[in-house]
């Protein structure tokens, strides 16, 4: 989605759902297990209980699986969104590395552009009438 965005197997990859499944996996393997302890702190969360799950390895590969399923999904979301209104991979680049590394950060920043492009888009629409 980033070196390769208009790559023709770039868009396959991406195109299908399934991509965001190997990290599901993972959490699945992590969480199952553990299932009744994992319950037992995220049905009643509290930070303090949410901090010690994800000490443990357990919690921790599981956090881990959780943020990497979510962040690809959302990515996902923002590339193919981002082909469809026509905007351009080198905006789009920076903004999916922000995603992987802080992505409410990242999701927040194309929200922003999306806006702003639709927002020129209206007002050119508007202009050429």
């Amino acid at each position: 989605m980033i070196v390769a965005p208009t790559w023709s197997v770039t868009r396959r990859i991406i195109g299908s759902p399934f991509i965001v499944v190997p990290p599901l996996l993972v959490y699945a393997l992590a969480v199952i297990p553990q299932f009744g302890e994992v319950l037992a702190a995220v049905a009643q969360p509290t930070p303090a209980g949410v901090a010690a799950l994800l000490a443990t390895p357990v919690g921790a590969a599981a956090g881990w699986a959780h943020f990497i399923g979510f962040d690809l999904f959302v990515g996902r979301w923002m590339y193919l969104e981002a082909r469809e209104r026509g905007i351009h991979p080198l905006v789009m680049a920076p903004v999916l590395v922000l995603t992987i590394m802080l992505a409410p950060l990242g999701l927040l920043a194309y929200l922003i552009i999306r806006t702003v492009t639709r927002t020129r888009t209206v007002h050119n629409d508007a202009m050429a009438a």
